[in-house]
């Protein structure tokens, strides 16, 4: 089984696991990088994390990231150079959750039989593949748009994140604490972090 990122690895490849609904309730470990490292967000010193302008405001979108997606909350966070970790947590109501599994159900089915008759419409594959209103890819989605416009509309045209996101489901087994002390502790380690592309800035 691969480890996640704690390791110093981002990886590139998908990380969801295939009958998980992620639009459940649960908590997510999640960690969102700028593409190819650059360091847009700021820079650490001494141990402390010094925001850019842009980092400010990855910073300010992440916060406000409940205010947009309902029964959605952020726990600890933390906003790196180049990349960000956060935890989000889905707390939907109980009559919801059960809602959004017969709906899931429902398409389902209604695929299968759309696949027998090869009579899959554009339309409605891209629904198929497009991420569910209020799942993790749709909040982060709509997180990384947000900076994205940000740095557009004030001249900061180069920036851009890396295509896909990592995501880690937090079990109730101790190791929430574990990745609130990993997130708190990231601008410690961030001289050894191999991502770390500070030198080649200066």
């Amino acid at each position: 089984m691969t480890k996640p990122k704690f390791q110093g690895k981002y990886r590139i490849e998908s990380t969801r696991l295939a009958n998980h609904d992620y639009t459940a309730n649960g908590w997510y470990f999640v960690t969102i990088c700028i593409k190819d490292c650059l360091p847009y967000f700021g820079q650490v010193i001494s141990g402390q994390v010094k925001l850019s302008e842009i980092g400010e405001i990855a910073q300010k979108c992440w916060i406000e990231i409940p205010n947009h997606f309902e029964h959605t909350q952020i726990d600890g966070y933390v906003i790196m150079p180049n990349h960000l970790h956060g935890i989000i947590i889905i707390d939907k109501p109980l009559s919801q959750n059960v809602e959004t599994l017969q709906c899931n159900v429902s398409t389902q089915f209604n695929t299968i039989q759309q696949d027998t008759q090869c009579n899959i419409t554009q339309r409605q594959f891209m629904s198929q593949i497009s991420p569910k209103s209020g799942s993790l890819s749709a909040i982060a989605r709509s997180y990384k748009s947000a900076v994205t416009r940000w740095c557009r509309q004030n001249n900061h045209d180069n920036f851009a994140w890396q295509s896909r996101f990592y995501e880690h489901i937090i079990r109730a087994d101790g190791s929430l604490d574990r990745i609130r002390e990993y997130i708190i502790n990231n601008p410690l380690k961030w001289d050894a972090d191999q991502n770390n592309l500070t030198n080649l800035w200066m």
